[in-house]
């Protein structure tokens, strides 16, 4: 993939998994990434290991803080003027239980990170790309399978991933005037830490446990970077990559 223009962009959760992958996928096509995450040691793993011509740098914040996402943009336009894209990938699944089982601070925590957290970086790179110069840019967030069909016991989760599409239809038509191109990913089943359980054995609709296929993050994060290389009349609102054989078409 040949990338004629290196471009800024900052993404979150890079410490691990998809974030980690889509870093070095951006990296590799030749782009700068403002890694960004909660732990100073694994994000300085991603960079470490970020492949070329492009390169890595890491911030570490919390990105369900408002001061911390206002003082990471703040360096951003101090260090390199603007930003291009953000990839809003940051997120957490949250304990597997019955919404009766669920505490609220559980519930909190979810839809912090997931959904505040996304908000939160979106509004801050609404304001810096439509002021920048030449002003517009790129936001992908990462929905999930579960945005559309949510898996058993996972309410908080699914309902923050249901508020992301909300979140990508509203920016989407915000950004319309300003130059500004936003779209979801949804991923089914990327072999991440986070989802090792579900090879040996996801709970299924019909109370059954059974294994469900996985894919490398790699194709994940290919996609990712072929969206950022697209020029910004070109938006791509959702995307779905998954497993070919795991449960979503006629999942329940």
């Amino acid at each position: 993939m040949l990338v004629t223009t290196s471009k800024i962009v900052l993404v979150t959760g890079a410490g691990a998994g998809v974030g980690r992958a889509i870093t070095h996928a951006l990296t590799a096509a030749g782009h700068l990434v403002v890694a960004v995450g909660r732990t100073e040691a694994t994000l300085d793993e991603t960079v470490a290991t970020a492949p070329g011509p492009g390169s890595a740098q890491a911030i570490r914040a919390d990105v369900t803080d408002p001061a911390a996402v206002d003082a990471v943009f703040a360096q951003i336009v101090r260090r390199w003027g603007r930003l291009d894209a953000l990839i809003n990938n940051a997120g957490i699944f949250g304990p597997a239980k019955p919404i009766d089982e669920l505490s609220v601070a559980e519930w909190k925590q979810v839809v912090d990170i997931n959904l505040t957290g996304s908000f939160l970086c979106g509004q801050a790179a609404f304001r810096l790309m439509k002021t920048q110069t030449p002003p517009g840019g790129r936001i992908i967030n990462n929905g999930s399978i579960s945005a559309h069909t949510p898996r058993p016991n996972t309410v908080a989760y699914a309902a923050s991933k249901h508020g992301i599409t909300g979140l990508t239809k509203a920016l989407n038509l915000e950004g319309r005037a300003h130059g500004i191109a936003v779209g979801q990913i949804d991923i089914g089943n990327a072999a991440t830490e986070l989802t090792a359980g579900i090879a040996a054995g996801s709970l299924q609709a019909d109370g059954s446990v059974r294994p469900e296929p996985t894919i490398d993050a790699a194709h994940v994060a290919r996609l990712v970077a072929q969206t950022v290389d697209l020029p910004l009349e070109v938006n791509v609102p959702f995307l779905t990559v998954m497993a070919t054989g795991m449960p979503y078409i006629g999942r329940g």
